[in-house]
This record gives structure tokens, C-alpha cells and sequence, in this order.
């Protein structure tokens, strides 16, 4: 019987398949598990299940052991796992695509609705019992009907919110590595752009690249600045793929209409410039969060760990372009 550790609380249907067949140390303390704790526990582990606030590096791989057979990060990300690392030690690297697909994209179309419909202002002031009453220019948003939406990362997320931003009669142009293929780009009637071009034409941008060197801070005060003064920002991908000093000198200044965050740069961190401003939804990471996809995350990942454990291919290895 093989050893698996699991980082953090994750559905109970992910540890009793785990259970099943192997010896299982699951972390059930509410906050994520210190550092100096996970390096203690994951000595002679088979097996990590991770989460996406655990490091996964050369001295979390180092502390293991030898032994170590899978790494299954519950995320469809992993630039907190050292992929290479891992394939250096034959330690195999799974991650979670797919299943938290619909909903990250249904929380983007929530935050573009919130961010262009001033939603999140409407709220505060009822809950804070300032006086109100109905008024024709009373908290006037934007509406979607003929604006267009620019995707930098046409990914199964991306192509997901288009699909929704079209139900709401926006048209779309995107920004990826790739085209998509012509079926897709044909229903979504989606334009592949350049970057600086998408942000110039762009009503709404909403990121979905991945994170990693080539994506720090893609958007910067440079980006801020190619944007309608009308437009919003949107980001459902990873925190440091936005320069938020950047973001909130944009704001500052009226180069951008809003924002609407579900991740940041320094997570759990918020920029102070953002938490004082109107014009900025913010969200505390919450893309997968309903009960249906975390625990499909969780049992994916559990499935990649058996997997492996049994010596047999992992449904979702990580496949590093």
C-alpha cells in the first residue's frame, strides 16, 4: 500500500477513493498547511495531491524522496508546480483542465456583468442603508448589446465566456498562440487579433492565459494605455499576469471605464489603490467555486494519483508546451 499525502481540504469523494487503496494523510485543518509542516509530512510519500497554494519545487521534490511516484495538482494551472523539476526526478505532474471549464466562465460573465452594470455599487449602497430612490441617470452602467468582447487566451475557458458573451449579443476577437480551429471561430464568429489591436477594439478584455515568464505582467501601463477609455479589464487567469500598480494608475487617470479581479498579483494580497475604488469588482478567487466542480477537481486529481500508483497513463498529465 502505497503513501499519499493531500495538501489541503479538499471533497470527501476525492479521499475515500483514495483511501480505498492506499494510506491516506489528508489535511483537514481549515487553512492551507504551513510550509515547514508539508516539507515534515511529505517525507516516503508515493503520492501528492496538491492544491494551487502549495509550492511544488526542488525542495518539496527533494523532501519527498526518491519514491516519489505523481504529482496531481487540483487546478487546471500549475505554474505553482515545477514541471520540469518533477519530469528530472521521473515524478510524473497531473493537473485538473476541463472540468472547472463552465465554471470560470460563467464567473467572468459575472464580473463583466457586475463591472459594466456597476452591480457591486448598486449592493454597497443598500447594505451600507444610504438613502436611495430610482432616478433616471441613477448608477447608469453599459449595456453588452453590440460591444465587443477581446479573449486574450482562447483556451477551453475563453472560448466558454465568448460563448456566453455571445448569448448576451457581443461580438468577439481574440488573442491566443494559436487559431482556433475554423468550426469554433466560425460559431463564435470570433476574429483573431494581435494584442495592441484587440485592445484598441475591445469594450470588455477578459484574460484567460496561462500564467508563466512570457505572461508576467502582460498587461501593464502600456496595455492600460492602448484601451478605450470606455473599457473594462476582466481577469479570471492568474494574479501576476496583471501589473495592478499599473492597473490602478490606469483607473486613476481614466484610461480604463473598470475592473472586475478574481485573482492577484500577490494573492491573497489586494493592492490598497484597488479595495478604496468604485469602479473595481473584487472577488476572493472564487472561478471554480461551486460544489459540482471542486469536487470533479478533486476526484480528477485522485484519479491521476491511482493512476499512476497502479502503473498506468494519468487521464490529465501536464503537457508543457
Amino acid at each position: 500500500m502505497s503513501r499519499v499525502i493531500v495538501t489541503g481540504r479538499v471533497p470527501e469523494e476525492a479521499v475515500r477513493r483514495l483511501e480505498a487503496e492506499h494510506d491516506v494523510d489528508a489535511w483537514t485543518g481549515r487553512d492551507p498547511m504551513g510550509r515547514e509542516e508539508l516539507l515534515q509530512r511529505v517525507a516516503g510519500v508515493d503520492a501528492v495531491l496538491s492544491l494551487l497554494t502549495e509550492r511544488i519545487d526542488e525542495e518539496l521534490l527533494e523532501a519527498a524522496g526518491p519514491q516519489l511516484k505523481v504529482v496531481a495538482n487540483a487546478a487546471v494551472g500549475y505554474d505553482n508546480v515545477d514541471v520540469p523539476a518533477c519530469a528530472a526526478r521521473g515524478v510524473v505532474a497531473t493537473n485538473t483542465p476541463g472540468v472547472l471549464t463552465a465554471a470560470t466562465a460563467d464567473l467572468a460573465l459575472s464580473l463583466i456583468l457586475m463591472t459594466t452594470r456597476r452591480l457591486g455599487e448598486g449592493e454597497r449602497i443598500i447594505r451600507s442603508g444610504q438613502p436611495w430612490k430610482w432616478g433616471m441617470m441613477f448608477l447608469l452602467g453599459s449595456g453588452l448589446q453590440g460591444k465587443t468582447l477581446g479573449v486574450v487566451g482562447m483556451g477551453g475557458i475563453g472560448q466558454a465566456t465568448a460563448r456566453r458573451a455571445r448569448a448576451f449579443g457581443m461580438d468577439v476577437v481574440y488573442h491566443s498562440r494559436s487559431e482556433i480551429d475554423p468550426q469554433t471561430a466560425e460559431e463564435l464568429e470570433a476574429r483573431r487579433l494581435g494584442l495592441d489591436e484587440l485592445l484598441a477594439s475591445a469594450d470588455v478584455v477578459s484574460l484567460h492565459c496561462p500564467y508563466g515568464p512570457e505572461t508576467q505582467h502582460l498587461m501593464g501601463a502600456e496595455q492600460f494605455a492602448a484601451m478605450k477609455p470606455s473599457a473594462y479589464l476582466v481577469n479570471t487567469a492568474r494574479g501576476p499576469v496583471v501589473d495592478e500598480q499599473a492597473l490602478v494608475a490606469a483607473l486613476e487617470e481614466g484610461q480604463i471605464a473598470g475592473a472586475g479581479l478574481d485573482v492577484y498579483e500577490h494573492e491573497p494580497e489586494v493592492h490598497p489603490g484597488l479595495l478604496e475604488r468604485d469602479d473595481v469588482v473584487l472577488l476572493p478567487h472564487l472561478g471554480s467555486a461551486t460544489l459540482e466542480t471542486r469536487t470533479a477537481m478533486a476526484t480528477l486529481a485522485a484519479e491521476n494519483v491511482l493512476a499512476v500508483l497502479r502503473g498506468e497513463q494519468p487521464p490529465t498529465p501536464i503537457r508543457q508546451r
